[in-house]
């Protein structure tokens, strides 16, 4: 089975970063999920871009928590790509909306590891229950005091340990911080047994940034459950049936009920 595909901050190969025309590009290609980033504007919006402030992604400096919704959306957030529309910051409620009518996964990575933005943990839960896409979701943060807040007030939402540094042992602290998945950077798939350990744990593995086909193969022979890349068209077409039967498959994968 191969690892199911996750478009990182939407389609963002093809569309800019965090973008609805990323998102629907994802949804068009046929995505089996999405990551997206979520920050909280000055008059308390949730919205979806990565950086804490718009340098990179406007070409203007400002910081996302100090700017309300209207100012923000002055700026140009496709900046660095000249051959696409001027773009809007998205809301997560509007990504929300146009992820209602599908099945999408959805990874929301809460960016308050910078900004520590207070209560966030709850008011992303009942916007995406507003939406009725707590069964779709999964939450994650580099911030484990945020995991930790998301685990007491519900309990029941998946929640992914996400990290970049090479760690032996990752599930121990997965376990401190109740989570219920792993999100590895792509480094980490050098530990040996990493995917093994997580999965005997009942832990999932959804690996970052998986972008180029040995990396792909790579992260279906070790059984990995997702990669989330920026390419997801063509990981897409790299896993389809016909291309899986050309390649060599390991003896036995892990099964994990998708």
């Amino acid at each position: 089975m191969r690892p199911q595909v996750w478009a990182h901050r939407g389609a963002s190969a093809e569309a800019p970063e965090n973008s609805l025309a990323a998102f629907a590009k994802a949804i068009e290609i046929g995505v089996d999920g999405i990551e997206l980033d979520v920050q909280r504007t000055a008059d308390g919006i949730l919205v979806v871009t990565h950086d804490e402030t718009t340098d990179r992604v406007t070409g203007q400096s400002g910081s996302i928590a100090q700017l309300t919704l209207a100012q923000l959306r002055q700026f140009n957030f496709a900046a660095p790509w000249p051959d696409q529309p001027a773009t809007v910051l998205p809301t997560l409620d509007e990504v929300l909306d146009l992820c209602r009518a599908t099945s999408l996964r959805i990874n929301i990575e809460l960016k308050n590891s910078e900004v520590p933005y207070r209560g966030m943990e709850k008011h992303v839960l009942d916007r995406v229950l507003a939406f009725g896409l707590q069964d779709q979701v999964i939450y994650s943060s580099f911030n484990p005091f945020s995991l930790w807040r998301l685990r007491w007030i519900a309990p029941e939402a998946p929640r992914g340990y996400l990290y970049s540094e090479v760690r032996p042992r990752p599930w121990l602290a997965a376990a401190l911080t109740g989570a219920t998945a792993l999100h590895p950077s792509l480094a980490n798939l050098d530990v040996p047994g990493l995917v093994e350990g997580a999965h005997r744990r009942g832990l999932a593995v959804h690996v970052w940034t998986v972008d180029e086909p040995g990396q792909w193969e790579h992260c279906h022979q070790l059984a990995v459950d997702a990669i989330i890349t920026n390419r997801p068209r063509e990981a897409l077409a790299f896993f389809t049936p016909s291309q899986l039967r050309s390649r060599p498959q390991p003896g036995q994968l892990f099964s994990s009920g998708r």
